[in-house]
């Protein structure tokens, strides 16, 4: 067969669907065994339903290899490879709400609970949108009724973006704030008034180890879904006979790499041993950094 009469402009390469296979294969089984052991089930809808969805992804590409011709793993494909890694920038969302309850969330403009419910949503908002996208573009005939579907994907892409942007934004003037030590003064209006300095006492958690540690992990996983997200739109954009998305090895390396990449950090820097069960050191403090007021206590970070 003629690689450009394939829908994909390409015959997808065997030994390259079977690796990808193979790794997303053993991320998701050890990320199954990691979410019963620590009992993190928010991991199950999160990190792993990424992981099915890509391994689905790459069987199709798989069939694909022996069977260029053939219309369903055509359509697998192209519905999975967009909702795959949507979970997992969930789970991103979700680390870091639980590292700003930890570290102290006078710092953050958005309360740890609201970092999950509002981006959470939005990432669904942006699944749906790519999902209905996707299925509209597998199911097309034609070239026009593809583009169609291709434009909602587009745009739940790019909605995406957007708010993995906004996520980094509010993540970055965080941490800026935590390091500077300077609380926004709408999360501390309502706290208590330490005497003998007349300012709000306010809690702020003690930067460890292994908060540090997940902290770097998430930082990379963001960078490399953000730099798939990136690619897709372009790729996207270019249309359906465009040269990005013809070109085997951009996808290759833009988004099936990308995501592994992202998929494994989380394997080394798993959530549940990272902040699953560590006693975490809270320190009341005057906003000015001068005085330390009251002692010490130490919390256990519930596993959900």
């Amino acid at each position: 067969m003629d690689p450009a009469d394939s829908p994909y402009n390409y015959i997808p390469t065997t030994s390259i669907a079977i690796i990808f296979v193979v790794l997303y294969s053993v991320s998701t089984i050890l990320h199954v065994g990691q979410g019963i052991y620590y009992w993190m089930r928010w991991v199950f809808p999160t990190i792993c339903l990424a992981g099915i969805m890509e391994v689905l992804d790459w069987s199709g590409r798989l069939w694909s290899s022996y069977s260029p011709n053939l219309n369903n793993p055509f359509q697998i494909q192209i519905v999975t490879t967009i909702l795959a890694p949507t979970p997992l920038v969930a789970a991103n969302f979700v680390i870091l709400g639980v590292l700003i309850k930890r570290l102290g969330s006078v710092y953050s403009r958005l309360t740890p609970q609201m970092y999950s419910i509002i981006f959470c949503t939005c990432d669904v908002v942006a699944l749906i949108i790519q999902g209905v996208g996707g299925g509209i573009a597998s199911a097309a005939d034609t070239l026009p009724a593809a583009n169609n579907g291709g434009n909602i994907m587009l745009g739940g892409i790019v909605f995406q973006l957007v708010v993995i942007t906004v996520y980094v934004i509010c993540a970055a003037e965080f941490l800026v704030r935590y390091v500077k030590d300077r609380p926004l003064a709408s999360r501390t209006a309502n706290s208590q008034v330490d005497v003998a300095s007349m300012k709000p006492v306010y809690s702020r958690g003690v930067m460890s180890g292994k908060s540090l540690l997940m902290l770097g992990a998430l930082a990379l996983s963001t960078i490399f879904l953000y730099i798939r997200a990136v690619y897709r739109t372009i790729e996207l954009s270019d249309g359906w006979n465009g040269v990005i998305i013809s070109t085997q090895a951009y996808f290759n390396v833009f988004d099936g790499a990308m995501v592994v990449l992202a998929i494994y950090i989380m394997n080394f820097a798993h959530p549940g041993f990272l902040l699953g069960s560590e006693q975490v050191v809270l320190s009341s403090v005057d906003p000015s950094g001068s005085l330390e007021l009251g002692t010490e206590e130490t919390v256990m970070v519930e596993r959900k």
